[in-house]
């Protein structure tokens, strides 16, 4: 097929031999597999902003790092260079979580490049060779569901003991590979240590698999995974061969209301005072 614009700084380069055809069109990129010498990989062309479905929300970018103050002020004000240095770090935060989740042993297309807005990185394919299926297009029986929650329990497990949360999991962006299930689409990932939040999309995240697998393995409706992974976490006791339960006892203490509103106050003064100092510094 002819080379896409967007790939062409990366034949010019060197690090694309010829694009092979589009594997996918989706809601912030389009895919393309590509020949890199002898092998074959793919090519994640980033959307422009204006041009995606996803928008970029406050809760996935909350305290994701700048490279200077000129870029914080930039952003905050929305200016075209602000917009610019946020689509920048949106992608980047994609690459980053990749290098780091493969480093951690999570189960993520092997990353290999990010050239000029452009993703290279591993093509999953199924136990034929083929492009692999999401998995929402495959059917499970009972016993297979099973086995594939607890690996992808395995993964959210992994990914969190890393200080990461996928933060939009789901049946739509989980490939089905020949050895088990690999997790994709990583912009909106989160640190779960500076990212108020992370417990709720853990949660999420978890509740979404429990849901698709529990059409196949109903029992699995009745289990509080996503609760559990958190408290472990919270208490420094998440690790990645813990035994997990599918139980949490939820609390019945009463809500300290005048303690949480005075938490709620000291972290928004401290970060009018952040704030006030990057302005300063700038």
């Amino acid at each position: 097929m002819k080379t896409p614009k967007r790939l062409e700084p990366l034949v010019e380069d060197g690090l694309i031999d010829d694009v092979t055809r589009q594997l996918m069109s989706g809601k912030e990129a389009m895919v393309f597999v590509v020949r890199c010498g002898d092998e074959v990989r793919c090519a994640k062309v980033y959307k422009e902003a204006n041009k995606r479905a996803f928008r970029q929300s406050v809760d996935y970018t909350e305290n994701r790092k700048v490279k200077n103050s000129r870029q914080a002020r930039a952003m905050a004000k929305g200016t075209r260079y602000g917009r610019e240095a946020q689509e920048a770090a949106w992608q980047n935060a994609e690459v980053d979580a990749l290098y780091r989740l493969a480093a951690a042993g999570v189960r993520v297309p092997t990353p290999y490049n990010f050239h000029s807005g452009v993703l290279l990185m591993e093509l999953v394919c199924d136990e034929d060779g083929n492009a692999a299926p999401r998995l929402n297009d495959v059917e499970f029986t009972p016993e297979r569901a099973r086995v594939h929650f607890q690996m992808l329990l395995k993964q959210v497990v992994l990914m969190l003991s890393a200080g990461v949360v996928h933060g939009d999991l789901s049946e739509f962006n989980i490939l089905i590979s020949a050895d088990g299930p690999v997790i994709i689409d990583l912009p909106q990932a989160v640190d779960a240590a500076g990212n108020n939040h992370a417990p709720d999309m853990l949660e999420r995240d978890v509740a979404n698999l429990t849901a698709y697998f529990g059409r196949f393995a109903p029992e699995l409706l009745g289990t509080d995974y996503g609760k559990e992974i958190w408290a472990l976490y919270e208490h420094g006791e998440l690790h990645p061969d813990v035994q997990l339960t599918g139980r949490f006892a939820h609390s019945t203490k009463p809500v300290d209301l005048d303690g949480v509103l005075r938490e709620i106050g000291d972290a928004r003064d401290e970060e009018e005072a952040r704030q006030l100092r990057m302005l300063e510094a700038g």
